[in-house]
């Protein structure tokens, strides 16, 4: 495959993206942060706080003031749902690119650092603490930058459509009815590019080619009416912390971790097999290092391969919340009538979710030890995405712009984590090809403490984007796809 097109000058671009970071975006994006703009799950009254319409009219007004000729920017709104941001930039080609972020927020979570929070940015050995910088503001002005860079030099382009939704951490709940209203202005897409991905390191351009699925629930054990002392009552009644180790017994070897439900099983593709042992031998033992375990504690393998496998296309189960027990400083010898757990279930990429979740709630709820009183809350299951095969063209391009802007090769992986974005537009447009990748490395920690974006990191990744979308122009014209409806 040539060279991109010999009127894209490198360099010029390169320092275009390095100015438009530095004089324009991290300052925008600072000021983002400062917005606790939680995702509706977390804020039921995220209408009357404003801080949502704050957060999508800072990007908005970005993205007006941009030097992208033609381009319109609207936000549109339906009845009683979070907004989304459309953004469409007219090309030379008749093929619709869409790029997607999101701008929601997961809650501050405890645990930060000296001198870092939440919704205070903090500039520090080249990164930007704070919620939502990396998970997922960036996106909008990543891809605007991007395409600001190319036409500046006149690089003929596709039709580039950037959406940007609101509810991405909810589970994406308003998506669908947004992607309906909008299925006109939007098309069909030839290619679709998600920003909101992860990246083993940050010396490579990665892309995610799986995700996992998701089932959460509550499961609340209840055996009294009220708590008892527990000199009293233990050995004659059973305590729900013990039931609940039983019923999740049922669904998890607890010694393993493995998960034993057969409808929670599939077997790993041979294609996403020898991606995940190319991405062991570029990793090693940075696979278990990207997770901040305590001292001394060891990961469940000591095999990179091992541990990649299980993260991206294993089902894992974590209990994420709990009521019912005490803080430790106000515990007294009581024995507690209910406990209550929160669990996440991962669900490989190509599991079916909605047979899993109808085993997982027999699995809990039948025949419970000594009749006590079992109930599981489940939330609607989420499908995992495997992508479609990259044809010839988007894999040399991919690979071209990670070599010219890093001098490495891409490396190709799954992500343990959800999008439901990717299952969702999967299934809508079949045809298009799909590129996910992100800045979300090795101790970025969204949804954790201590939320960092590589700020270089993600100039450079600005920069592979923008190469991607020159190369997508450059393709023969018989190769187009139809044009947007």
């Amino acid at each position: 495959m040539s060279p991109i097109g010999p009127s894209l000058d490198l360099p010029r671009l390169r320092r275009a993206i390095e100015r438009h970071w530095d004089h324009s975006i991290l300052e925008r994006l600072q000021a983002y942060v400062r917005i606790p703009n939680r995702s509706p799950a977390f804020d039921p009254g995220w209408q009357a706080s404003g801080h949502m319409e704050r957060a999508v009219q800072l990007i908005a007004e970005w993205c007006r003031a941009q030097p992208i000729p033609g381009m319109q920017v609207a936000v549109h709104r339906l009845p009683g749902l979070t907004p989304v941001l459309l953004v469409e930039v007219p090309g030379e080609r008749s093929e619709t690119v869409l790029l997607y972020g999101h701008l929601d927020k997961q809650p501050e979570f405890s645990g930060w650092g000296p001198g870092l929070a939440p919704w205070e940015p903090v500039l520090r050995d080249g990164k930007l603490y704070g919620r939502g910088a990396a998970d997922d503001g960036y996106a909008a002005f990543c891809a605007l930058a991007a395409l600001a860079a190319l036409q500046a030099q006149g690089v003929a382009l596709p039709r580039c459509v950037l959406l940007v939704e609101a509810s991405e951490e909810s589970g994406s709940i308003h998506l669908p009815a947004h992607l309906a209203a909008l299925a006109e202005r939007v098309g069909t897409p030839s290619l679709v590019v998600c920003l909101d991905a992860e990246c083993g390191n940050y010396d490579q351009l990665w892309c995610t080619t799986s995700l996992r699925g998701h089932l959460g629930a509550t499961l609340r054990v209840r055996v009294l009416t009220e708590g008892v002392h527990s000199g009293l009552a233990t050995g004659i009644a059973p305590t729900p912390f013990r039931i609940l180790e039983q019923l999740l017994a049922r669904i998890e070897n607890p010694v393993t971790g493995d998960l034993t439900l057969e409808e929670l099983q599939v077997p790993v593709p041979k294609d996403r097999f020898a991606e995940i042992a190319a991405a062991a031998r570029v990793l090693g033992e940075r696979v278990a290092g990207k997770v901040p375990l305590a001292p001394g504690v060891q990961a469940l393998s000591d095999s990179p391969l091992e541990l990649l496998i299980n993260g991206t296309w294993h089902p894992t189960l974590a209990v994420t919340g709990a009521e019912g027990l005490p803080p430790i400083g106000s515990a007294g010898n009581v024995l507690l009538p209910q406990i209550a757990l929160k669990l996440s279930v991962r669900l490989p990429p190509t599991c079916d979710p909605g047979a899993a979740a109808e085993a997982l709630s027999a699995a809990l709820t039948r025949d419970p030890p000594y009749d006590a009183e079992v109930h599981l809350e489940m939330e609607p299951p989420t499908a995992g995405w495997n992508a479609p095969p990259f044809t010839p063209h988007l894999a040399e391009s991919v690979q071209r712009a990670s070599r010219q802007i890093f001098g490495r090769d891409a490396v190709y992986v799954g992500c343990g984590g959800t999008i439901p974005f990717m299952a969702l537009l999967g299934e809508r447009f079949p045809a298009s090809e799909f590129l996910a990748t992100g800045v979300l490395g090795p101790q970025s920690n969204a949804h954790g403490p201590n939320e960092f974006l590589d700020i270089e990191y993600a100039k450079q990744l600005t920069a592979c984007i923008a190469l991607v979308l020159a190369d997508r122009a450059s393709r023969p014209m018989s190769s187009d796809p139809p044009p947007p409806r």
